[in-house]
Parts: structure tokens; sequence; C-alpha cells
């Protein structure tokens, strides 16, 4: 990670959870870390953190709503005025409603969408252009997936989030395709963790506690900064080697 000290990320989703974790680790090594959400107290209060705790980077709060393009393109003018722009692009911020194929609302599916397809699409996109701009040619863009990017759940409310995270996976390959094609040496990985102790499913079945305790609550499930380990050792590979995927599961989780 010697290589990437000094240097810009930006972390989407950086308030709670796997994004807090990621953005936390990537300080420590010494980075400069753009964490962006919508509410940015958590993650003013985590930069706090990883100054009192003496880390060699910094924590940089953005205040933005991933739903709206106009704030991803004011976000990335402001890296770009204050950090000259971003050489590595986590994006981490992901979201889903409990709303079945067959019974869901539209506003709920389009909400999913916005921010796991089309949020993600708008940021990859910009940052590529941040770093070709300056002739960035080893930078790294990191998908934050999910298992269910690669399988389908028997879990009704989870089936529109996982056509998205499904959307992912095929972004990520056809990513490192267009990069290839550009001969540019910017790589491209996606992370699809299993369960993972976090906000999200408490957020999901908020109106169903007993559901939330039978899906989350079977095994020891990872932690964020397990998939914080995984970023690092994608960013932490040498320049040469691409990693196209990273799949961590509780190792009692099933599928």
């Amino acid at each position: 990670m010697d290589r990437w000290k000094g240097r810009v990320a930006l972390v989407t989703g950086a308030s709670v959870g796997i994004g807090a974790a990621v953005a936390k680790e990537l300080v420590r090594c010494g980075m400069t870390v753009v964490g962006c959400a919508r509410n940015v107290d958590k993650i003013q209060k985590l930069a706090e953190e990883c100054k009192s705790a003496g880390h060699s980077g910094v924590l940089v709060p953005i205040k933005c709503d991933l739903t709206k393009e106009e704030e991803i393109l004011a976000m990335f003018a402001t890296i770009k005025a204050q950090h000259k722009g971003v050489d590595v692009c986590i994006n981490n911020a992901g979201l889903s409603h409990p709303d079945p194929l067959i019974s869901g609302k539209t506003s709920s599916w389009r909400n999913i969408l916005d921010v796991n397809v089309l949020a993600l699409s708008i940021c990859t996109r910009e940052a590529y252009q941040s770093m070709k701009e300056r002739n960035v040619d080893d930078g790294h863009i990191i998908h934050i997936n999910s298992v269910v990017g690669h399988y389908v759940p028997k879990i009704p409310e989870l089936h529109f989030y996982t056509g998205t995270k499904y959307a992912v996976t095929a972004l990520t390959e056809g990513l490192r395709q267009e990069l290839l094609e550009a001969k540019s040496h910017i790589r491209a990985t996606c992370i699809s963790p299993g369960v993972v102790d976090t906000e999200f499913g408490e957020r999901l079945y908020s109106n169903d506690p007993e559901k939330y305790a039978a899906l989350f609550s079977q095994h020891k499930n990872l932690s964020g900064l397990d998939v914080a380990g995984a970023v690092l050792y994608a960013l932490g590979a040498p320049p040469h080697m691409q990693i196209g995927d990273i799949v961590l599961r509780p190792v009692e989780q099933q599928v």
C-alpha cells in the first residue's frame, strides 16, 4: 500500500458500515480519503477518530445525495478544485427496500436502481475522466458488490436488489473491457461479500425484526473490516495484476 500514500480516494456511502470501515483503513494507510454521504456528521466524527488515532492520512467529509447527478458532478468538481482529482474510486453506497417483483413499489425500485447502478456508473465515469485528464494510468475503481450479484436467493424482497447487483457484476467486467480497449492500466475490481454486520439488514427489515433476526443471526457474519481488508488486498496487488472479483462469505453461509 506504500505507493498509495498521499493519493486521493473517493469512498461513497462512507458514513456507516462497510464504507466507514474502508475509509478508515485507507486513511490509516496514508491516503487522502473523500468520504461522501447525505449526512456527513458521522463522517466528520470518523475523521476526528482517525486524527486522534494518529493515522497518516486524512478523511475529508463531503455531502452528496447520490440519487442526484448534479450533486455527484458538484462533488467531483470540489474534489478537483481541492485535491486535483481521484486516483481510487470505491463505489460502496448501496441500498434495498423490501419490495418483491410481483408486488413492489416502483418508487422503491427506482431508488434502488438510482443508487446501486446509476450512481455507481456516474461515479465510475467521472473517476475515469479525472484520472485520464491528469494522465493517471495506475488508478483503481472498486465496486462493492454482493454474493447475490452471482446467484438469486429465495428471498422475494431482495430480488430487485439482486438484479442490481447482477448489473454491478456485468458493469465491472464491461469496465475492464473498455479500459483494456483504451489501453489503460487503470484496474477494475468488484468485491462481493455475503452477510455483513451493518445497518443494511436492520434498515431493510425495520418493520419485521423477527425476519431480520432469522436471516442475519444464523451464523457469525462478516464485519466491515473484513471487507475493508479485501479492498486493501486488491489495491495492494502488483500493478500488473487484475483482480476481477473477490467473493467473501461467512464460513457457515450455505450459498
